[in-house]
């Protein structure tokens, strides 16, 4: 293996673009591992991470106001070839901006200029890296517009002060670390296209709130609003100050009728109030805690239950929501019944999931750990099942947590990582099914299906060759208006010989029938 690099001096590109081209060179034949970055210190700290080592004569020399292009392949030739198709692909993007309508308009350097020549602007997008993320984020603030912050990695004491400065000047901050949101019909972020409607949305789960809102499609329903809040907003230290602005908000708009509310599990205090000012409105919430302990659910279905029902699965809530609670939860006591209390199952082979969601992997896993017992993961539901290489049980990765993303572009855009742990999963003798979720919608890959299908007819096939029963199973999120068509992408899974469900929770009992 040999290791190369260019510098380009002066040049900048967002980091999405330069990691759409990273991911055209590791398809390369010879090309192992790539990399198109911006220079600056935390990059290249993420380089030697990744064993991208620069050569010896080009260390110390790239700035933060350089693009620097690495490659490891299998010889020298190879290498330069990938080099100099990057270099290309730059020169192809400069060319096809210096081109366009929009460069002939005099384009803002900064927030504040922005503001002056959008004077007419709500709502600030911001995604940047999470250390410049906060500043920008408040000046937004401060010229009074709404903020959907992306960016992660902001340091937990910034995002209360940027919530409680937002909450004082009536102003939303969605984040961070927020991936959908739709306002008065526009989508943010990540998004599924769905119709207007009279359901509104407010959840601290990006990938949860793209099941919601793409099942409720499904149905021929729509929603009003969709209110991100960022995963940590439900937590004791933040206070759902987001979550309950966003209830607030969606209570007093008259296109809402209903609401559903989606979080991991809350603080208990937190949930408490939450709960509080859910049914002290006069519109019906539907209320699902990912993955809370359901002993809970009784309690508070008793004591909320004229305006609140609490759903135990997306799905549920979805139905919910359509339904305008007709006939909801009819013997909640009986059904909530903690997962302690039910007989582990005896399994007959080894289940893997592979998200590129992590409310979804959250919701499998729970659904999984009520019938087999202890799932392995990187988000793990109890300490001691976090995943670690010897341990060979039942396992769930979120492919979107933060050690899987650095540096790289979500695995909904670029789900190379999540396809080689396939491959490998797969080729184990002792894995009977694997869950794989697809999330459709903007920003999302344009076509999950023309990467994963190759790989999972492979791997059927090898499966069947050496006598081995191997099914793969996919959650598929999203809508038929979405760019990738979810009647196609659901026909080209099917034909390869995968088992597809819409629903993330009927796919994890899925899993769970297939090894019993």
């Amino acid at each position: 293996m040999v290791i190369q690099a260019r510098i380009k001096r002066n040049t900048y590109f967002d980091s999405i673009t330069l990691m759409k081209i990273a991911h055209t060179l590791t398809d390369r034949e010879g090309v192992e591992d790539a990399a198109a970055i911006m220079g600056t210190e935390a990059n290249l700290q993420l380089l030697a991470e990744a064993g991208l080592m620069l050569p010896e004569d080009l260390k110390g020399k790239a700035g933060s106001a350089d693009v620097l292009l690495v490659v490891r392949a299998n010889d020298e030739e190879r290498a330069e070839a990938a080099l100099q198709a990057a270099e290309e692909q730059l020169g192809q993007r400069v060319h096809a901006h210096a081109g366009s309508e929009r460069s002939k308009e005099r384009q803002p350097s900064s927030l504040e200029e922005a503001v002056r020549l959008h004077a007419d602007a709500q709502v600030a997008v911001i995604s940047v890296p999470g250390p410049y993320a906060a500043l920008e984020a408040e000046q937004a603030l401060r010229a009074g517009l709404h903020v959907f912050l992306f960016s992660d990695n902001v340091p937990l004491e910034s995002e209360i002060a940027l919530k409680r400065l937002a909450q004082e000047r009536g102003l939303l901050l969605m984040g961070p670390d927020c991936g959908t949101a739709m306002l008065n019909g526009v989508g943010l972020g990540f998004v599924n296209v769905v119709p207007r409607g009279n359901i509104g949305i407010v959840g601290a789960s990006g990938t949860g709130i793209q099941q919601v809102m793409s099942l409720i499609a499904q149905q021929g329903k729509g929603v009003s609003q969709v209110i991100g809040c960022g995963g940590r907003d439900l937590s004791e230290a933040v206070g759902a100050i987001t979550t309950l602005q966003g209830l607030r908000l969606l209570q007093e708009d008259e296109q809402t009728h209903s609401i559903v509310l989606i979080s991991k599990p809350p603080a208990a205090s937190v949930a408490e109030r939450v709960l509080e000012v859910a049914s002290t409105g006069n519109k019906p919430v539907v209320v699902i805690f990912v993955g809370l302990d359901k002993a809970n659910y009784p309690h508070w279905q008793r004591r909320y239950r004229d305006k609140v029902v609490m759903a135990h699965t997306l799905t549920e809530a979805a139905q919910l929501a359509i339904s305008g609670h007709k006939g909801s939860l009819q013997g909640e006591d009986e059904r909530a019944a903690p997962a302690a209390s039910r007989a582990i199952l005896k399994m007959k082979g080894r289940m893997v999931g592979l998200f590129a969601g992590g409310t979804l992997c959250d919701e499998a896993m729970h659904i999984w750990a009520e019938q087999v017992g202890p799932v392995y993961s990187n988000i793990p539901l109890k300490p001691e099942w976090r995943l670690t290489g010897g341990r060979e049980g039942h396992c769930a990765i979120d492919f979107g947590a933060d050690e899987y993303t650095r540096g790289r572009p979500h695995p909904m855009i670029d789900p190379s990582l999540r396809l080689k742990r396939l491959q490998e999963e797969a080729g184990k003798a002792e894995t009977t099914v694997i869950l794989l979720d697809m999330i459709l919608g903007y920003c999302a890959h344009p076509d999950p299906t023309s990467v994963h299908v190759p790989i999972i007819r492979e791997a059927l096939r090898k499966a069947k060759r050496d006598g081995r029963n191997l099914t793969v199973v996919i959650s598929l999120c999203g809508t038929e208006g979405d760019p990738q068509r979810l009647s196609m992408q659901e026909a080209k899974f099917r034909e390869a010989g995968a088992e597809v469900f819409m629903s993330n929770a009927e796919a994890a009992m899925r899993c769970v029938e297939l090894v019993q």
